[in-house]
């Protein structure tokens, strides 16, 4: 089995999330040069936009990073043209398949991680060439599927040979410990990031994220095929609303419009649409990236060390075995 980190050229298996609006040049250099692998994320963005985020990323890191390109985004072929015009080093993708692009992002040399909330999706992105998946449960912010990271990740290390990065719930060393004993190469964190010092969200926005409980987040937008995990909030309260007078799809879809960036940039926590993983109750302090990484895999190394002990059968114990 490949090495993330060698595959990667990074020194810690951690990728950061590709949040629309929030995973931009100073986030993901950031996680770059703590070790980890930084993403761009393209949104809805133009290519435009794109070029200017990984030239600016380029300045602030000499390190690998990646872009995160949303499928469903009408301008995702000029898209591809400007990451394999810049020479990024590694794509993932959400909302769909990436077969179509997968030959022309590797003639350019470029390793392609898909995000998949299924074991169907992840078999049919690795026949068509993908390097690894990103294995997504429905704890994550933002889009969701139907399965725990719990439940999906351990079917899909069974269901294909490429490498599986864990995502969704994940926020410290425990999370990332209990990933690889389910057979996880890597792991992707967003929640986390988004406290980040470097995160260049709306600090209220970061400030809703330290205050969140456990019961905090609520997924939104199921009955229009799109389900969206948010912290709750007036915004979220609405479309609740909506959906259980099963209003028309459309209703809905028009009332989130715009609310992400009103959120990020905006800092409207009102209105806005507050993306948060479930994890954000454990979530209590800012932190550089460079501190998070390197306490998470602290943490995780001392769950390793002082792992619980395992009951074999008939009663007898294996410690530390």
């Amino acid at each position: 089995m490949v090495n993330i980190c060698e595959m990667l050229g990074i020194e810690y298996p951690i990728l950061q999330g590709g949040m629309a609006w929030i995973a931009d040049a100073p986030l993901a250099s950031a996680v770059s040069n703590a070790g980890g692998l930084g993403i761009v994320a393209c949104g809805n963005a133009d290519a435009d936009y794109v070029r200017s985020e990984i030239r600016k990323t380029k300045e602030m890191t000499g390190k690998p990073f990646g872009v995160n390109v949303m499928l469903l985004n009408p301008h995702t072929d000029a898209i591809m043209d400007v990451i394999c015009e810049e020479g990024v080093p590694v794509v993932t993708t959400g909302a769909g398949n990436p077969g179509k692009y997968i030959p022309k992002l590797k003639e350019h040399g470029i390793k392609v991680i898909p995000v998949v909330a299924s074991v169907a999706l992840a078999i049919r992105v690795e026949r068509v060439g993908a390097d690894a998946i990103i294995a997504e449960g429905l704890e994550s912010g933002g889009h969701i599927g139907e399965a725990t990271t719990m439940a999906l990740l351990p079917q899909v290390v069974d269901a294909v040979k490429i490498p599986v990065i864990a995502a969704g719930g994940i926020g410290d060393g425990r999370g990332i410990a209990a990933a690889f004993m389910l057979g996880a190469k890597g792991v992707q964190l967003g929640t986390r990031f988004l406290v980040a010092k470097e995160c260049t969200v709306a600090q209220s926005y970061k400030d809703m994220v330290l205050k969140a409980k456990d019961s905090d987040t609520v997924a939104t937008g199921k009955s229009t095929g799109h389900p969206v995990r948010v912290l709750k909030n007036r915004l979220a309260r609405e479309i609740l609303s909506l959906e259980k007078r099963c209003a028309d799809p459309s209703e809905i879809e028009k009332l989130g419009a715009g609310a992400l960036r009103a959120a990020v940039k905006d800092g409207d926590m009102v209105n806005g649409s507050v993306m948060s993983g479930q994890i954000a109750g454990l979530i209590g302090r800012e932190q550089t990236a460079k501190e998070m990484i390197e306490e998470m895999f602290e943490e995780a190394a001392a769950v390793y060390e002082n792992r619980a002990t395992i009951c074999r059968p008939r009663g007898t114990i294996l410690r530390n075995g």
